[in-house]
């Protein structure tokens, strides 16, 4: 019997949906981690028993938890369980710590103090994880501020991809409304040299070398909010995806407008077409459909909501350009809700689901595609993340 996972990082907690392929009952997991700011899970593409997670305290900083039994039981990598509800377990450190600067050959520092002395790098949290389509141990971690993590041994050490960091242009890289985050995390699952990489506020990147150098890729951008619209960094992107049966290209949905390139991030063309505004944060992919993408609109970069209240999803079956709004089983009055950049996903069962979380607490479910949506969970604290595993 198949069916899907869904997994709901949220600003107190983690959540498990649970259903059967048919995707018409659902079964609520109680809060994991309770309190603690969940901002990313993600599941092994090999072995979905596997689950990693990013756990946030402003008071007990950050830790990495690791389940092999899908969801029932988490650890620290290290072996560590922690109490339930979590609390600040004892001896765990934060092993993510930046390379030195003799080794990357640029001063750790991105921005400066009032006075013009330079303002250090610092971690803050991790934004994404994202586990190898082909190792079941080797998993990547995008942080703030920005830097690229890969740990080899299933979450037990990490090490920096330190090259990004000391990307000549690294110094001109700000923080946007989020904080200078590494969100997006995108492997080719053809090319295990390949890695795609976006940050806000700098732009997308390019790995061919399995992450030891990079470039930006971020030709045919434009952002009117830089002194310089067409700079190679210093764009705000917001999101990127691929369909790995077509890894070349990608799809962004930037601070304005949705992009895509056909060419592996060298060029990028504008496909926002007839959508009400090209302000959004997730993009998705079909499963079976590389050319069919989802964007939700929301007004615009100071009004996070949808317009006029309705919310609405946005389909192409083009790649592009040509636009429809998905609104059967949504909120179509008195809506003020955002979905973030990460709270977007799609199962790969026959009829393909998508799945949306909002900041109001709802997660919503279309089980065709897109074309009617039911609401699989209300009344959650903010939803940060949604990702979901198809189980055979």
């Amino acid at each position: 019997m198949s069916g899907v996972r869904v997994l709901v990082g949220t600003k107190k907690g983690a959540f498990i949906i649970t259903s059967d392929e048919k995707r018409e009952k659902w079964e609520i997991s109680e809060p994991l981690f309770a309190g603690w700011e969940m901002y990313h899970l993600k599941g092994s593409p090999i072995d979905t028993d596997r689950i990693f997670a990013s756990q946030t305290s402003g008071w007990f900083g950050q830790i990495i938890q690791r389940s092999d039994d899908g969801g029932k039981t988490w650890n620290t990598p290290g072996g560590e369980k922690l109490p339930e509800p979590a609390g600040p377990p004892s001896g765990v450190s934060n092993k993510f710590v930046y390379d030195t600067s003799e080794e990357t050959g640029k001063p750790l520092s991105t921005h400066q103090w009032y006075d013009g002395t330079q303002h250090p790098w610092e971690f803050s949290r991790v934004w994404h994880l994202e586990p190898s389509p082909t190792d079941l141990d080797t998993v990547y971690a995008g942080v703030e501020d920005a830097a690229l993590f890969r740990s080899t041994d299933g979450g037990k050490s990490w090490h920096e991809l330190a090259g990004l960091r000391g990307h000549e242009s690294g110094p001109s890289w700000m923080p946007g409304a989020g904080g200078m985050c590494l969100h997006t995390i995108l492997l080719d699952p053809n090319d295990p040299n390949r890695i795609y990489i976006a940050i806000s506020a700098a732009g997308a990147f390019r790995s061919d070398d399995a992450g030891k150098t990079w470039r930006p890729i971020n030709k045919g951008l434009s952002s009117n909010y830089i002194p310089d619209p067409s700079a190679e960094v210093g764009h705000c992107v917001h999101n990127m995806a691929m369909h790995p049966s077509n890894p070349k290209t990608l799809f962004m949905q930037k601070h304005w407008d949705v992009m895509r390139t056909d060419d592996g991030g060298d060029n990028w063309t504008e496909v926002s077409g007839n959508l009400p505004t090209d302000f959004g944060f997730p993009i998705a992919v079909h499963a079976h459909e590389p050319d069919t993408i989802y964007v939700v609109p929301i007004k615009s970069d100071s009004e996070h909501f949808p317009i006029d209240g309705k919310l609405q999803v946005y389909r192409s079956r083009s790649g592009g350009n040509e636009w429809e709004a998905l609104t059967n089983g949504l909120p179509q009055s008195d809506c003020y809700v955002n979905i973030l950049r990460d709270a977007m996903a799609v199962d790969t069962l026959d009829s393909c689901g998508i799945y949306f979380g909002t900041t109001g607490g709802e997660v919503y479910c279309s089980p065709d595609s897109g074309d009617t949506w039911t609401a699989i969970a209300n009344n959650l604290p903010k939803v940060l993340s949604v990702e979901v595993q198809t189980l055979k």
